[in-house]
């Protein structure tokens, strides 16, 4: 079956390249190293550690693992790879020149095997859950130890796993070593053929996250400079689709609240000026962050449109609410808002982090809402009962303090790893 997705993936060779193409017509960041996509102008490295992240979320989860990397291994060079321009970016401002960054290749085998041969990774690490066979086998045919961190697998998406259970089976089958994130998630791995006894919970290594109070400080700092005085609501990380009725929801809200502030963040850059021509067909009033000034007493809606001050805009609310929640796209990170002691909002499709969401619904640390009216509710509920919302601030507090520790147990499988005597620390 292996032949047969090679095979595949050459015939998709020509297609890829004008998707990517005409994507970066569109965003010009698409088109950055664009030889590394398929498979040249990597750096020549040896003996690196390899950590793959595929986008901002990710390169996130990842902060806690990679910052111990550097630390512990300081003459080693660390590879970090993404997909997105937006994850690659989050590398660039997180990390600068203690990392080496490059695009991970497509999944053509020659890329592939141009990939590892110029950066000789002596462990590799993916983040949670990227199966990609050319990829696994290239880090089994040259016995480079593979983990999976904080992998997870959700039940809706085996019986499509069982359809190419021979290509999973194989491609699961190279020493790999599966770090999952609970019992249910290493069940199903063993379930797509990982040998059990490579199969260990540690947990999820983004509970490992640390409030940082300079941006802590600098929220502040924003909040009094850009919008004083004013109650602020953050809707973050919104996709389409979402943003109608976040919009909508905010509205109804200006009506008992007439100061309230919506700072509203979509995902993705490239949609960052679609969302500011439909608040301004929804007949609101909107400044821009990269406009560069204050709000007014008119100003109804912040669009947050640079990369990497959502934590500093979660520092400078009140209330927060996670997008790609409203819309069937999964949800994102709870932990950066919850962190700072936020209420959170989220709607009914949390399966990115179901593990993290369940445990945030369980202690009544986060509000499911199921639509923009719901939403509205819960704003609304929050604005009024400041102790209700301070509580379930407290709640998620106390959740990652309870679940901090993945990254310990990680190291208990990653350190032997990294014992023979060419890894130097």
């Amino acid at each position: 079956m292996h032949f047969f997705y090679n095979f595949l993936t050459y015939l998709l060779l020509i297609p890829f390249t004008f998707y990517w193409l005409i994507k970066g017509i569109g965003n010009r960041s698409y088109l950055d190293r664009l030889p590394q996509r398929f498979g040249f102008g990597f750096p020549k490295l040896q003996n690196s550690i390899w950590v793959h992240a595929v986008s901002v979320g990710e390169v996130q989860a990842a902060i806690p693992l990679i910052r111990m990397l550097t630390e512990r291994f300081p003459s080693q060079k660390i590879v970090v790879t993404t997909v997105t321009p937006t994850g690659a970016s989050r590398v660039a401002e997180l990390f600068g020149e203690a990392v080496v960054h490059c695009y991970i290749p497509f999944e053509f085998p020659n890329a592939i095997h141009s990939f590892f041969n110029s950066i000789e990774p002596r462990v590799a690490m993916i983040m949670e859950t990227e199966i990609w066979p050319n990829l696994y086998r290239g880090c089994g045919t040259r016995n480079t130890p593979l983990i999976l961190v904080s992998a997870r697998i959700s039940a809706r998406s085996i019986p499509g796993y069982r359809r190419l259970m021979p290509l999973i089976r194989e491609t699961l089958s190279h020493g790999i070593i599966i770090a999952a994130q609970s019992q249910a998630d290493a069940d199903r791995f063993v379930e797509l053929g990982v040998n059990p006894k490579r199969t260990h919970v540690i947990g999820n290594i983004k509970f490992d996250i640390e409030n940082d109070q300079a941006i802590v400080s600098m929220g502040k700092k924003v909040r009094n400079t850009l919008f004083p005085n004013r109650p602020v609501w953050i809707a973050a990380s919104t996709h389409d689709g979402e943003e109608q009725q976040v919009l909508e929801a905010h509205r109804a809200l200006l009506k008992t609240y007439p100061d309230l502030l919506l700072v509203l963040v979509p995902r993705h850059p490239e949609r960052f000026t679609g969302v500011r021509d439909l608040i301004e067909k929804s007949s609101f009033t909107v400044i821009s962050r990269t406009e560069d000034k204050p709000t007014t007493a008119l100003t109804e809606v912040f669009l947050l449109d640079t990369m990497g001050e959502v934590r500093l805009f979660f520092a400078a609310s009140d209330i927060s609410f996670i997008g790609g929640s409203l819309v069937p796209i999964g949800g994102h990170n709870l932990l950066e808002p919850a962190v700072q002691g936020l209420p959170i909002i989220t709607g009914p499709y949390f399966s990115n982090a179901e593990g993290v969401a369940e445990s945030f619904i369980k202690h009544s640390a986060c509000r499911i809402v199921a639509n923009g009216e719901e939403l509205t509710i819960a704003v609304a509920t929050l604005l009024d009962d400041s102790d209700t919302a301070s509580k379930m601030g407290e709640k998620g507090l106390k959740i990652i303090e309870r679940s901090r520790g993945s990254l310990k147990r990680l190291l208990v499988l990653l350190e032997p790893l990294l014992s023979d005597e060419q890894i130097t620390d």
